[in-house]
């Protein structure tokens, strides 16, 4: 890159700053005494602190005691070379939030003794990893399935109808057991259904969808059943485009997002779900099969203010037969990920003890970027 001509140095130290201020990714530099010299917009927000406060802490007030962020700056200082050190999990002291981050951290020539780091998150590449390992289990699972659903429907068929012969001929206090058999057949037979679901990879036919339709009538439905007597409220963004996608099929995945939640809540002292919708340039991921990158930029929100989702299946949510419910199939959740995969985007989740937060991001309708997505008027 060429620097613009400038004419003085003043001139070019702002333009220099002006590059820095634009980077997405949070930049510090401390100095020898590991007092914060500078931050960038960036760091402002990852640290909730404003980049005037920022400027006049030390270290040791951004990160805990024995943190390998402070003992990586004073390596590089020793060294007096670039260092890095990747997946570092820490927790600023101002946000207490575990974060999990690549940190580069480079001496200043400059400034004797002063350090630069910039830090890239994590977050947002892991999980789109996971689903991809997730996807992958969930294409064993389909072969599996597609290898034996028909294998395991036909005996269950005979299993059931010679159940129901048997309670011709029972007496009437054991019909309760011919009953369970034919229950349990049906239910067996109903998740091999939904497992072969996974294995249908005909495209899907896609249009332009108002989302914010989509969520109001999931609201609805859910309303005067599952959320009955829950706090839904809705936080749009009104000038959203709309979404491309399966109208249907969006209907299925919010519903089953939302449901979930209701239930996590169920109990609590003021259950409430929040559904939001925001735009977000700048987050595109590679189209499978080709060398495009799709944009990503409709965000749509479903958070909880439940318990939170067991810390040990977190990471595998979205793998078939991984589930937190006592009488769970662990399907919904894959389902709904394989459905986000075939429009294109991606799902992640957010869970501590505070609540749970569902993230899905979708691309836009390629041929009504003027048109937006406000459902006023047209239920």
């Amino acid at each position: 890159m060429t620097i613009p001509h400038t004419g003085s140095d003043t001139s070019k130290v702002r333009f220099e700053n002006a590059i820095l201020q634009a980077l997405q990714q949070p930049v510090l530099v401390c100095d020898a005494g590991d007092n914060v010299l500078w931050a960038n917009h960036a760091a402002e927000t990852f640290f909730c602190v404003s980049q005037q406060v920022i400027a006049g802490y030390k270290l040791v007030d951004l990160f805990p005691f024995g943190s390998p962020i402070i003992q990586l700056i004073h390596t590089v200082r020793q060294r007096n070379a670039p260092m890095s050190e990747y997946r570092l999990s820490f927790s600023p002291l101002r946000t207490k939030k575990q974060q999990q981050t690549d940190v580069f951290a480079s001496p200043v020539a400059e400034i004797d003794g002063a350090v630069s780091l910039l830090f890239q998150e994590r977050t947002m590449a892991d999980k789109i990893d996971r689903q991809l390992v997730s996807r992958g289990a969930a294409r064993s699972a389909i072969g599996l399935a597609s290898m034996l659903a028909h294998e395991i429907k036909n005996p269950l068929a005979g299993i059931r109808g010679a159940a129901q012969l048997l309670e011709q001929t029972i007496p009437q206090d054991d019909h309760q057991l011919t009953q369970l058999i034919q229950d349990e057949t049906d239910r067996i037979v109903k998740l091999v259904d939904r497992v072969e679901i996974f294995g249908d990879e005909r495209p899907i036919e896609r249009a332009s969808v108002n989302i914010h339709a989509v969520l109001h009538r999931v609201k609805l439905l859910l309303e005067n059943a599952q959320a009955s007597g829950v706090e839904i409220s809705e936080e749009y963004d009104p000038s959203l485009p709309l979404v491309f996608g399966n109208e249907d099929q969006l209907i299925q995945v919010f519903l089953n997002l939302i449901k979930n939640a209701a239930e996590a809540i169920q109990g609590s002292a003021n259950p409430c779900i929040i559904l939001a919708t925001a735009f977000r340039p700048g987050i595109k991921i590679g189209a499978s099969g080709t060398n495009n990158r799709v944009s990503l930029p409709l965000e749509i929100v479903i958070k909880d203010n439940g318990p939170g989702i067991p810390e040990d299946i977190r990471q595998y949510l979205f793998d078939p037969f991984v589930t937190g419910k006592q009488n769970g199939s662990g399907l919904g959740l894959a389902l709904v990920a394989k459905i986000i995969s075939d429009h294109g985007g991606t799902i992640e989740c957010e869970s501590d003890a505070e609540g749970t937060i569902f993230r899905v991001l979708l691309p836009m309708a390629p041929s009504n970027r003027a048109q937006k997505s406000s459902w006023v008027g047209k239920l």
